[in-house]
């Protein structure tokens, strides 16, 4: 599928609401489940998802509208929500999200880019030159893949109860 703005727009605006509906009333237990070791609850997730609305995707987008590849981003604190988040509910997690979320797809509605646009190029730190086509699909995809996080973390606190049909079910195999 090629990037179309529209239907960006279509994902970007329902991650709140499908993080809200999947998580908000829970017990801590579920919140706070992990796949393991390292990896991050769905408190953690939320956390995460609220500082890329701040200095990821709208910041970025600016950079390489305003100044194209002549300034660079600022790296990304992939873990900035364990001090960000601390001392927090998750339901206060959830309404803030939703609130950058909404003003920030409500300026990136307001911006009405065109395809030239899209194709503008900025530098990130890593990969050097990006477009703004590819920073936009990453949003989208970078949601996806968190709700897939939270579901499968989720999903993997009854890997033992399941008992045989663990076999047929693939969320708690990857």
């Amino acid at each position: 599928m090629q990037y179309r703005l529209d239907q960006a727009v279509e994902i970007l605006s329902r991650t709140p609401r499908t993080l809200r509906a999947l998580l908000e009333g829970l017990s801590n237990p579920w919140i706070r489940a992990t796949e393991g070791g390292k990896t991050w609850s769905a408190f953690d997730v939320v956390g995460h998802l609220i500082h890329g609305e701040r200095t990821d995707w709208i910041p970025r987008a600016r950079i390489i509208l305003d100044h194209g590849e002549s300034r660079v981003f600022e790296p990304f604190d992939r873990f900035a929500q364990e001090r960000e988040s601390r001392g927090r509910s998750l339901g206060e997690l959830l309404d803030e999200f939703a609130a950058l979320r909404q003003a920030n797809v409500e300026t990136l509605e307001r911006w009405h880019l065109a395809d030239e646009d899209l194709d503008r190029t900025g530098r990130h730190p890593e990969f050097g030159p990006v477009t703004l086509r590819q920073h936009l699909a990453t949003w989208v995809a970078h949601d996806l893949g968190h709700i897939a996080q939270v579901v499968r973390a989720m999903a993997k606190q009854y890997r033992e109860e399941v008992g045989p049909w663990k076999t047929y079910l693939r969320v708690l195999r990857d």
